[in-house]
């Protein structure tokens, strides 16, 4: 169960997050401006890849680490040195590759609320049923299913 601190936490994410993606000059990329793919959840994961390309890790890390695109260190560590300032809030990013396959990684990230309801962590790949999105991500997932598929790919990579 959720701690009021956490619950706090949570709100005080969602208020940044949606700050960060509707600041002025902070356009939608070219590349999210694609339409979400379809998939089907298994269980607890997106089985098949959104792409027929497969995900590329080092594009994949740049994704986790640009401030301005996955915002992924606002909420999580990881074997970054070179950032600054990494979360928090959320499971650190060291092992993910040990802990989950890569249709769980992609479901996280597709739509975490899909496994909790209450999770933090944004929809990267959705568009429709959201609040307060900024209006250049309107009708625009975060990530476009390449995107998705590179930072699974990089994920992976990160193993105890």
């Amino acid at each position: 169960m959720k701690t009021m601190r956490a619950r706090a936490a949570g709100a005080a994410f969602a208020v940044a997050a949606q700050a960060a993606l509707s600041l002025p000059g902070m356009a939608a990329p070219a590349a999210a401006r694609a339409a979400v793919q379809p998939y089907a959840v298994v269980g607890d994961a997106i089985t098949r890849p959104l792409t027929a390309q497969p995900g590329n890790a080092a594009r994949g890390r740049a994704i986790v680490t640009d401030r301005r695109t996955g915002l992924c260190l606002l909420c999580h560590s990881g074997p970054f040195p070179e950032e600054a300032f990494q979360g928090t809030l959320a499971p650190p990013l060291d092992g993910a590759g040990s802990r989950l396959s890569a249709g769980q990684l992609r479901l996280r990230l597709v739509d975490s609320r899909r496994l909790d309801p209450d999770s933090l962590m944004p929809a990267y790949h959705r568009s429709e049923g959201l609040a307060r999105v900024g209006a250049a991500w309107q009708g625009r997932p975060l990530l476009d299913a390449q995107q998705i598929e590179d930072v699974v790919a990089f994920l992976l990579t990160l193993r105890r």
